[in-house]
């Protein structure tokens, strides 16, 4: 029998009917839509069928057989008669009339599963008492469910050397493996990563390395190397083949992949949490716990602004991993390898424990930083701060990395207690038309566009902006989507990244300075590429992405605003931090209050006076980070209140640290020590986010919370700031999550009238002569940021520094590929191994802040800027080759 049930999509909007089938599970009969396979059935009546290869996101494979089911189908006269042999239920699609019992109502299924379970474990080693998967393995399992009580296998069983390292983060134990599939189908289907394969047949078939003989890639160059040392300095790996060359490569050693390069995934964390057995382990969590000496706590990532679900893992108050969580609406059950690994920071041995307090001699000489009490580092913070506040006002710069709660506190403490509007979260590049933009676009526009859009969007079109490197699981959905043929990637960039090709993208070439002129282009020139991109972002559904990147570009906003109305595609604006679009809701910028209602319109200040019960707000917008950073360094800021803030990432670092040395007086919310704590004159501790509450704001605008995972007697930011306020004589009242959330709520949403959109006038490329070449960057997402510190085997993942540029500019100055490149301006230099890439002339592409590559605090120049490059051979000699970060003979 089939039926048809009427669908809707997200919007109500209802599609064309889905057919249905009716047939029966165990002298149960169910109904479901046509296409669906017998093992999901199955789970939609309680009834579990053991399986190992089968997987809800990835494409069925019937490679393990453990799922098999006794099945009858209706003939064409209407009999119904049993299939020869046991079926597998998760390739088996659902038909009319069909008949299936399962191992609970069949000794035939149950006979095979058993016979299936007893092959796999012929060869499995019995060191369940010393594997990862102790205890959470779903191999045990299903012995004990599905299998024999004794084995009747009395032979040497199939040992392999082990472990193999597949990076410095992920070892193989092959004689574990059940081949099950799950780790290369991710990587081939999700990640789209090359990745180990099966090789050989029957007894010797494994889970292996790349063979160029086995696996039929013939002519492949790869050497091989005789150990492989952790990142710890311990040896005693297994040999493995690197490649013979790959300059991009990640930092450590790898084994080969499919591609015949070293393996090299920002998502092969993945890998090691589906596999059913323990044949796939992470270097950092191996032999560090069992599953019942942990204690689990859902949280969320902070490391992007996707706001992916994780679990955390924690033992005796320590964390030892992290794994990803199931949430469909935003990363399904999937994370990058930073969201997974890159939690030691949290716990660093520089954390700050107490509250530290600088003595000022009579004459202000500075002294150094001591602990003291709470009550005393408030009595002095406030004293600090109400005199700067009288010298020239105080200046409030809460990074973008803050949950919605503390990003609050920061936007109320300006205005109620310092009186100000100089508050800004952008610890980055930035400019007043991003501002503009924010407040027009982007404030108040929550859900506007989901993750779920990127898969069903016809296009999409990606602007400053690298979803692998600034987006995290944003890489996954839109690859979800091409893969379902639903979605046109293009990408207005200098090249084609590895992620683009991965996404099948079309890439519309631009160099540094030229967004606005290409996106004013499209769909209003013959060019095919950008003619096809007009076209293709017209279609109804179609969006366009766009990075923090372009707030670098003068112009490039609004030129990006101009496209949305000229063709009708939804804009979404994805920053890299977790906290950005957090900040921007709570009113952390210099002219906009909580909600996204303007300061300068007196509705909204009165509108959120009443919320705060403050007869008055500040008029006048703030300044910028930057335009602070100028003040104080001039003397005419009187104060800077600090939290979160690493001035490698701001524009110009050294005039930052400039900057906060010059100023009168300096408060730091922090949890390490840093830059900013080594120049304060008070230091606040804080709570990360694992001994602390909170919610995230994503890039969609949604609601992300979080609970606390460690007990810990750390405050969170909101909790300081109330409290400091308090030593101010100032009711903040927000000493409490619930008063935060509450006070929130009562502010609510703006729907008075909106900021003007940006209208700013491209500059255009800068000029360069010979030698000379306009500079192209961007963070990669495993890099040399604080946020990974304490995470070794993750660092040997991170791509390796290279400096790209065209054939044609690399002939110009006599460089070969693979020759050193250096690329210097009058305040320093970096020396990078140089990668010939299909690219625009004059153009020269560096990672902004990997190791080997610090390009703002070595350059003093970003996005856009005209930079010198030759070949380093030609101008250093190799002893003195600069690879550090240094600026005038002093490390920054």
């Amino acid at each position: 029998m089939t039926t048809t049930t009427p669908q809707s999509t997200s919007s109500g909007e209802v599609t064309a009917p889905v057919p249905e089938v009716t047939f029966t599970i165990d002298d149960v009969e169910i109904a479901v839509p046509k296409g669906t396979l017998v093992i999901r059935a199955a789970e939609q009546l309680g009834i579990q069928i053991p399986r190992f290869c089968d997987h809800p996101l990835l494409q069925p494979a019937g490679a393990c057989r453990q799922c098999l089911v006794e099945v009858a189908t209706p003939d064409r006269e209407g009999n119904v008669r049993p299939m020869p042999k046991p079926q597998a239920s998760c390739t088996l699609e659902a038909t009319p009339g069909m008949v299936v019992r399962t191992q609970r109502t069949s000794a035939v299924a149950d006979k095979a599963q058993h016979g299936v379970m007893e092959l796999l474990l012929i060869n499995h080693p019995l060191d369940c008492p010393t594997c990862d998967k102790g205890g959470e393995c779903p191999l045990q399992n299903q012995a004990m469910s599905n299998g024999r009580s004794t084995s009747r296998f009395h032979d040497v069983k199939r040992t392999f050397p082990k472990p193999i390292a597949i990076s410095t983060e992920i070892l193989l134990d092959r004689d574990r493996c059940v081949l099950c599939q799950r780790c290369t189908r991710f990587s081939d289907e999700i990640a789209g990563d090359p990745f180990i394969d099966l090789q050989q047949r029957g007894i010797k078939q494994q889970i292996g390395v790349f063979d160029p003989a086995v696996l039929g890639f013939a002519g492949a160059q790869t050497t091989e190397v005789s150990s492989y040392a952790m990142p710890d300095g311990s040896a005693g790996r297994a040999a493995v083949g690197v490649a013979a060359q790959d300059a991009a490569g990640p930092m450590g050693e790898a084994t080969i992949d499919t591609s015949g390069r070293p393996f090299s995934s920002y998502y092969s964390g993945n890998t090691v949490q589906i596999c059913p057995v323990g044949a796939l382990t992470s270097a950092a969590y191996r032999f560090r716990a069992r599953p019942f000496d942990l204690i689990s706590t859902p949280s969320v990532s902070e490391h992007d602004s996707s706001g992916s679900a994780i679990r955390v893992d924690h033992r005796r108050g320590v964390v030892v991993r992290r794994l990803s969580g199931e949430d469909a609406a935003v990363n399904e059950e999937w994370i990058t390898d930073k969201d997974r690994f890159a939690f030691p920071w949290q716990s660093m041995a520089d954390r700050v424990t107490t509250p530290l307090v600088r003595d000022r001699a009579a004459d202000g000489t500075r002294g150094e930083l001591r602990p003291a009490s709470w009550a005393e580092a408030f009595e002095v913070a406030a004293e600090g701060l109400a005199a700067a506040r009288a010298a020239g006002g105080v200046g409030v710069l809460p990074g973008g990395r803050l949950p919605l709660e503390d990003a609050y506190a920061y936007a109320k403490f300006a205005r109620v207690v310092l009186a100000t509007n100089d508050v800004d979260h952008r610890a980055r590049p930035h400019s007043d038309e991003e501002e503009a933009f924010l407040a027009h676009h982007v404030a108040g526009s929550r859900m506007s566009v989901t993750f779920a859009d990127l898969e069903k969007a016809p296009a999409t079109l990606l602007v400053a902006f690298e979803p692998e490197d600034e987006g995290g699981v944003v890489f996954l959905r839109l690859r979800k989507g091409v893969r379902a043929h639903a979605n046109r990637v293009f990408s207005v960039a200098p090249f084609a990244s590895r992620g683009l090709s991965r996404l099948g993208g079309t890439l519309l070439s631009a160099a540094p300075g030229t967004e606005p002129e290409v996106l004013d282009a499209i769909g209003a020139t013959t060019d095919a590429p950008l003619a096809g991109a007009g076209e293709a972002l017209a279609a109804a559904g179609s969006i366009i992405l766009v990075g923090e990147r372009l707030a670098a570009v003068p112009g490039g906003l609004s030129a990006v605003l101009r496209l949305a109305r000229r063709t009708g595609a939804r804009l979404a604006w994805i920053p890299r931090r977790a906290g950005e679009r957090g900040g921007v809701e709570a009113g952390t910028l210099p002219s906009l209050l909580p909600g996204g209602r303007p300061v300068a319109d007196a509705t909204a200040r009165v509108d959120v006076g009443a919320a705060w019960d403050v007869d008055q707000l500040p008029v006048t917008p703030g300044r910028s980070t930057t335009a602070m950073l100028a003040a104080a360094a001039d003397g005419s800021l009187g104060g800077l209140l600090v939290g979160g803030v690493d001035p490698v990432d701001l524009p110009d670092p050294a005039a930052a640290l400039t900057a906060l040395d010059a100023v009168g007086f300096l408060v730091s919310l922090e949890v390490r020590a840093s830059a900013v704590t080594e120049r304060a004159d008070v230091v606040l501790p804080v709570a990360p986010p694992v001994e602390r509450p909170g919610t995230f704001l994503n890039w969609e605008g949604r609601p992300r919370p979080f609970p606390q995972a460690l007990t810990s007697t750390a405050m969170p930011d909101h909790r300081v700031l109330d409290a400091l306020a308090d030593a101010m004589d100032v009711r903040l009242g927000l000493r409490t999550t619930a008063q935060v959330h509450a006070e929130i709520d009562q502010v609510g949403a703006w729907d008075g009238s909106r900021a003007e959109a940006p209208d700013v006038v491209a500059a255009g490329p800068n000029v360069v002569g010979d030698g000379e070449a306009v500079l192209a960057t961007w963070h990669l997402l495993l890099d040399a940021g604080r946020g990974q510190d304490g995470e070794a085997f993750l660092a040997g993942t991170a791509p390796r520094p290279v400096a790209r540029v065209s054939a044609a500019t690399a002939s110009s100055i006599g460089l070969t590929d693979g020759a050193p490149l250096l690329v210097s301006t009058p305040s320093g230099q970096i020396v990078l191994p140089a990668v010939l890439t299909a690219m625009p002339d004059g153009v020269v592409w560096v990672p902004t802040h990997s190791t080997g590559s610090m390009v703002r605090p070595t350059l003093r120049a970003d996005q856009g800027a005209v930079v010198a490059i030759r070949p380093a051979a030609a101008a250093l000699e190799p002893a003195t080759v600069l690879t550090e970060t240094e600026h005038d003979g002093e490390a920054l």
